[in-house]
């Protein structure tokens, strides 16, 4: 583009829309063979803060992608996701300025920020002062990423999402709002007047919310020119076919390719007029001609839960579904173009609106939905309490899923040193649920209505939060700090009991128990007949709180009885007046896990089909507990069974109670005994029983972090019975032993960067040892993995039988007397379960003549990539053995690493044995990984989320 067509464009720019604070035109040439756009842009930055500036900065978030190094990058890594770092580099997007001047043509000098290469630092060359204008040209080339990372840039269909693709100036306020891509979706930018010309194929299709005031082709080019005022959004898509559709409304234009399958246009277009009137009568006139919204935007922030089952399983009809998903995802979009808080640092308040009206459509639309849909009819399901809960409900299971775990943080932290939970979904309920909590206690303000004038007062403006505090806080007549202090900014939970209760024939006397250092209030309810006959709110209750009610015939006292309150524990909420104790509630029986009802004492059955090992083959039986789909701090869990092998009665039971711990590195304590009866070899079972105790330990202040400590002390008492048939090589003289453990774990268990420690010290009546454990596991930058693990362990005293290994270290195959290891067949001595290896003690794969040591032993495991999964292993290692020199072993072979620490196979090569794989008999030299337990899986989901 010519200089003088650049001036034009800005010049017309200019006058079409008058002057205003910021004012950004460009020109751009889309190219689909590289991937890239050439772009000439001007940008008029306005200096409205009262302080003199020397720099602007410049957000370049296509940057972010540039290198393995970058705040994105090490955010893919921290929730557990690859794709980045094995991306090849033509798959990374980046930015290339070729020109940077000022009005005058003099070029100013430029850098990016250190350690943040996707925020662009300018010097200026004169001051600019305030209520004073700077204007910047650039000419630059964006090469897109590969949309598969975040769902924008260059899609495999050579389709282009672009969000916040072009440089944008960042919010100074008194001080630089800049910071680097996370995939948050949170640039905080000034509203600007937007010009682009943009031309690119024409079998491409454009949408954006700016509006199109020229279209044109030329041969085998479009160019579209674009325009906005006070403008945030800068998501354009450009498609070979396009999905969008747009409906217009008497509100405004929403266009949108949200899809859901089964619905007419017609069905959509009512659907949609809803939504928009929905949205203007509660949050105000938009004030742009368009919305747009995606079905990207839709992935970002879903409707979680029963609705992101496959359509025909989902209990939702498709319009609800369609209309909640436009709903939520036009309300985030909606909100964030016209109320312009800093998106990182004051997300909550977005994003607890956003809950807070979700709540109120299904309330005065849904009212009667259920938070299992059309299953809460079905037969069997229905007599679940789950089925008995309202849609909105789940707003609290989920907020409250976070809290339970002792996962919690204050909603107001920047989004991101959030988990990805609470970011996403914890977080944001809390604060939805929030806002009903504070609309409910406040009866002299309408809370929807002071939101609507609130945001129509601050509409495209750049707001604090404490600008609504100050707005909602001077609308009531109560005192409403509680919410912003406590609710917002801690983690103190709300936890209220009643006590005392004396009931006369005219009043009520009863007694408030604050069990949490707090100021929140709490509703107290008087029912007969369950029906509600009176309601009062209680404030002040800092420990104790007694007081006196009108007796309305009142049968029962409850404390939030209409579940307004997100109160961490329900379950002493209730008192009847005829002096009933709480613990005095009926016991209920229920088939499999439910959603915790306070009204009961629940237990809980399920029937039990499992594969324990193959001496006891698959077990039957029944699991009689108490856990509730949130958690408790005193569980129990009994399972007895019947083995099909070994025709014998089998099981287990556990009782443990967790304490959880705020605001401090030690966040949890937890205590209890477990015990379990089972085969360890044909007609050879064991009994064991374990008191124990764990302290967990992380950093009070950084959640995000995986690094956890943790001191645990148990004592393992094992008892064995061997029958007649039993086949063992080995058993000791004396089957019954006891041995009292320690153990110190420090981990860090990061998908690029893994370490983990132990030290564990073991004492018996024959024998005391201490041994130290150290794994390290690093993806390099060139997509290498590099394993190292060590250890070493010794006996302090060994009075056992000197011709028994038993309790010696083991080379590579354990013989597990602690009963700690899922071995399918752990006394297998030849055949496929014999090969079964878990990696401890030495660690060795390969079966060598001298297989244990009851002296010491040292060893060293490493292992790295040879192509994608395959690996190449060595082991080296000394051992010693009472009477015999230290001896030094090793091998080496061949490792298939399909899925770490869950699913791998060794193939051994070269060891003190000579060259195995020329030897007879090699299938059975092969080693294999494999665990069936779906709890231990089930972490390969969870460790993305916390």
């Amino acid at each position: 583009m010519n200089k003088l067509s650049l001036i034009t464009l800005v010049a017309c720019f200019f006058i079409f829309l008058g002057f205003s604070q910021n004012k950004i035109a460009l020109k751009g040439t889309v190219y689909p063979e590289t991937k890239s756009i050439q772009i000439s842009q001007t940008i008029v930055y306005k200096n409205t803060s009262k302080d003199t500036l020397n720099t602007v900065y410049l957000n370049n978030w296509n940057n972010s992608y540039a290198t393995k190094s970058t705040a994105l990058a090490k955010r893919f890594e921290e929730e557990f996701s690859t794709k980045f770092h094995l991306a090849k580099n033509s798959q990374r997007g980046f930015t290339v300025i070729t020109k940077l001047t000022n009005d005058t043509g003099t070029n100013l000098y430029n850098e990016n920020i250190e350690n943040q290469i996707d925020v662009l630092k300018v010097e200026l060359d004169v001051p600019l002062k305030p209520n004073e204008a700077y204007t910047l040209h650039l000419n630059y080339t964006l090469t897109l990423p590969d949309a598969s990372f975040t769902d924008y840039g260059f899609t495999e269909n050579q389709n282009f999402e672009l969000k916040y693709w072009y440089l944008t100036p960042a919010v100074y306020d008194g001080e630089w709002h800049y910071y680097s891509n996370k995939n948050l979706d949170d640039m905080y930018i000034p509203k600007s007047d937007v010009s682009i010309k943009l031309s690119y194929p024409k079998s491409y299709h454009l949408t954006t919310e700016l509006n199109t005031v020229g279209l044109t082709t030329t041969g085998d080019t479009k160019t579209a020119i674009l325009e906005g005022k006070d403008r945030v959004d800068t998501y354009l898509s450009l498609n070979k076919i396009t999905s969008f559709q747009q409906v217009t409304t008497d509100d405004f234009t929403l266009v949108s390719d949200i899809f859901e399958k089964g619905l007419s246009p017609q069905d959509k277009a009512i659907i949609t007029d809803r939504v928009t009137k929905f949205l203007v009568d509660n949050l105000g006139d938009y004030p742009h001609d368009r919305l747009l919204v995606s079905q990207i935007d839709y992935n970002k922030n879903p409707l979680y839960g029963l609705n992101q089952l496959p359509s025909f399983l989902r209990p939702f009809k498709n319009d609800f579904q369609y209309e909640l998903k436009l709903l939520k995802t036009a309300l985030n979009k909606y909100i964030y173009n016209v109320h312009l808080v800093n998106p990182r640092k004051d997300h909550w308040l977005n994003d607890g609106l956003i809950i807070y009206f979700l709540i109120k459509y299904v309330e005065d639309f849904y009212p009667d939905s259920k938070l299992l849909g059309t299953l809460a009819n079905v037969w069997g399901i229905r007599a679940f309490h789950l089925a008995d809960l309202d849609y909105n409900f789940q707003y609290f299971l989920y907020s409250m899923e976070a809290a339970r775990k002792n996962n919690d943080q204050p909603i107001t932290l920047p989004k991101d040193e959030l988990t990805k939970f609470n970011a996403n979904i914890a977080g944001r309920y809390k604060t939805g649920i929030g806002f009903n909590y504070l609309d409910d206690y406040a009866t002299d303000i309408d809370f929807r209505s002071l939101v609507k004038s609130y945001l129509a007062d601050h509409q495209l403006e750049s707001v604090k939060t404490e600008e609504f505090e100050r707005f909602i806080t001077s609308k009531s007549s109560k005192s409403l700090k509680w919410f912003f202090t406590d609710y917002l900014d801690t983690r103190k939970k709300i936890d209220f009991k009643l006590t005392k209760v004396r009931a006369s024939e005219d009043s009520i006397q009863l007694t408030i128990k604050n069990k949490r250092n707090n100021n929140m209030p709490i509703s107290l309810f008087s029912l007969r007949n369950d029906s509600v006959v009176n309601k009062i709110w209680i404030d002040s209750v800092s420990d104790t709180k007694t007081l006196k009610i009108p007796n309305y015939d009142t049968e029962r006292l409850v404390l939030d009885y209409d579940n307004v309150v997100p109160e961490f524990n329900q379950r002493d909420n209730y008192k009847s007046t005829n002096g009933s104790s709480f613990w005095a509630k009926p016991l209920q029986f229920r088939l499999f896990k439910d959603v915790e009802d306070p009204y009961y004492n629940q237990v809980f059955f399920m029937p039990l089909a499992e594969f324990k090992n193959i001496y006891d083959g698959f077990t039957l039986g029944a699991k009689v507990y108490n856990k509730t789909i949130l958690r408790k701090r005193l569980n129990y869990r009994f399972s007895p069974q019947y083995a099909l092998n070994s025709k014998s009665l089998t099981g287990s039971g556990t009782v443990f109670y967790t304490h959880n711990l705020e605001n401090t590195n030690l966040f949890n304590i937890t205590y209890g005994v477990d015990a379990s009866y089972q085969s360890f070899a044909q007609d050879a079972f064991f009994r064991r029983i374990r008191p124990n105790i764990s302290f967990g330990f992380r950093d009070k202040d950084d959640l995000r972090s995986d690094k956890r400590h943790v001191i645990s002390l148990r004592y393992v008492d094992i008892a064995r019975s061997i029958g007649p048939d039993a086949i063992i090589d080995e058993i000791t003289d004396e089957p019954d032993y006891g041995v009292l453990n320690l153990r110190y774990v420090k981990s860090s268990p990061g998908l690029i960067n893994f370490s983990r420690f132990f030290a564990d010290f073991q004492v018996s009546s024959k024998f005391s040892k201490f041994a130290v454990n150290y794994e390290f596991r690093k993806l390099t930058k060139n997509n290498r993995n590099v394993n190292l693990r060590l250890f070493a362990g010794t006996f302090l005293t060994n009075n056992n039988d000197p011709n028994s290994n038993f309790f010696s270290f083991a080379l590579d195959r354990p013989t597990d007397y602690l009963f700690d290891f899922n071995y399918l067949g752990r006394s297998e001595a030849a055949g496929l379960f014999s090969q079964q290896i878990i990696i401890a003690e030495g660690g060795f794969k390969s079966q060598l003549d001298t297989a244990f040591a009851n002296q010491w032993m040292a060893t060293a495991n490493f292992s790295t990539s040879i192509w994608r999964y395959i690996q190449f292993y060595g082991d080296v290692g000394f051992l010693k053995n009472k009477f015999n020199s230290a001896k030094f072993v090793y091998d080496s072979g061949i490792r298939l690493n399909l899925v770490e620490d869950y699913f791998e196979i060794f193939f051994p090569l070269y060891s003190n044995n000579g060259w195995e794989i020329g030897q007879d008999n090699y299938d059975q030299k092969i080693r294999f990984m494999f665990t069936i337990d779906p709890q231990v899986l089930l972490g390969l989901f969870r460790r993305k989320w916390y």
